[in-house]
């Protein structure tokens, strides 16, 4: 065997050690480089561990309290880890409008309740949205499946696609979105995770942010700790206050008994609609500027109606109603207390026995109690839990 030479020898050490040096601090840059804050392994986006309040029809109740039948996750999107942690990262990407200025979460706040504290939310050239930022919460669970305020969107994922290309929201194209994801070295990995190629279309960034999406359920607030421990949602809470207690039985009881009757419209344990489409709540007398559904259906009678929001974290997404007209709790309930408008399309559970709109005629005591029994509906561990927050560093 032939000794080789040590100046050939010298010049392979050198060689052999740049080669691998570069090769480490590549490895490193790409490393810092990367924007993302991810775990090693996926949070748990699966398995929601609902207490059995939430899967168990209370006997006897006219109404169901159960969320049973109401998952509009359809069969061929299923809540994967991967894909909704792809969600993840697209919901917060502020890349994906036009400017780079907003994100899906930009009027869909963690700490807000996934809604916005603007009336209207602001755009990416600072215009403002047409309606209030309805929070995601419990967005799964709604059997019709609809979307919006209007439900103009038959699917969450259709829904998901729309605010891009909204001129106002996010300013994009579907095909821009699609290569701005692509442009982003990050994603190429995420999406071979979530759906076993690299290849990046606009079906998977909507499949993915549905995912996401439906995995926000809240199920861990005040009221659920003391439902636990209840036979039934209108039983005393050993946990609530005098007041909550009060509040709960306004709540649930029907108007000929002295309640408001509000889980007519806001039913289940999750607090959604299980009504067959959007209610006219009486906020107007008549509909001038925003039509509501009836802008999306051409019947009617769904002039003025829209889509009925969960009351899951309701202490955090103020403020209320489609347009944000109403800064407090207090004036919600104080709508419903006194000021619900005859119009035409008025939903039949808040008129009286002559068609009119119902007067409740709480006492301060009774409205403050209302107000106090909303709160204990508010999950924290929403607006704190990792596996919903910021991915970006």
């Amino acid at each position: 065997m032939k000794s080789v030479h040590p100046v050939f020898l010298a010049i392979a050490v050198i060689i052999v050690s740049t080669l691998l040096s570069c090769s480490k601090e590549e490895t490193y840059t790409a490393i810092e480089e990367s924007p993302l804050n991810l775990p090693s392994t996926p949070f748990d986006y699966i398995n929601l561990n609902l207490p059995s309040h939430f899967t168990t029809n209370v006997p006897g109740q006219p109404l169901p309290t159960s969320i049973n039948g109401t998952d509009n996750t359809p069969t061929s999107n299923p809540i994967t880890n991967e894909g909704a942690t792809l969600g993840r990262v697209l919901f917060y990407d502020k890349s994906l409008s036009a400017n780079g200025t907003v994100s899906c979460a930009s009027c869909h706040k963690q700490d807000k309740g996934f809604s916005d504290d603007e009336k209207l939310s602001i755009g990416f050239e600072g215009g403002f949205t047409g309606r209030h930022s309805m929070t995601l919460i419990n967005a799964r669970f709604y059997q019709r499946g609809r979307f919006f305020w209007d439900e103009r969107a038959s699917t969450l994922e259709e829904q998901v696609l729309m605010p891009f290309q909204d001129p106002v929201e996010m300013g994009m194209t579907l095909e821009e979105v699609v290569s701005n994801v692509a442009k982003q070295t990050y994603y190429l990995d995420l999406f071979e995770s979530a759906f076993g190629s690299r290849e990046i279309t606009s079906d998977k960034i909507s499949k993915a942010l549905a995912q996401f999406v439906r995995s926000i359920v809240s199920f861990n607030s005040k009221y659920d700790q003391g439902r636990a421990l209840a036979a039934a949602p209108g039983a005393n809470f050993s946990n609530f206050t005098a007041q909550e207690n009060m509040g709960k039985n306004l709540f649930f009881q029907t108007i000929p008994n002295g309640g408001g009757a509000c889980f007519g419209c806001h039913t289940t344990e999750a607090f959604i609609s299980a009504n067959p489409g959007p209610q006219n709540n009486g906020l107007d007398v008549s509909s001038t500027n925003d039509l509501g559904a009836g802008a999306v259906f051409p019947n009617p009678i769904f002039v003025g109606r829209f889509k009925t929001s969960t009351l899951r974290n309701i202490e955090l997404t103020a403020p209320y109603m489609h347009d944000g007209r109403f800064a407090t709790l207090e004036e919600v309930v104080e709508h419903y207390n006194s000021g619900i408008q005859a119009h035409p399309t008025l939903s039949p559970a808040l008129t009286d026995a002559n068609g009119n709109p119902i007067r409740l005629n709480f006492t301060e005591t009774e409205k403050a109690a209302l107000v106090a029994f909303l709160k204990t509906l508010t999950d924290t561990s929403i607006d704190t839990n990792a596996k919903w927050s910021n991915p970006f560093k």
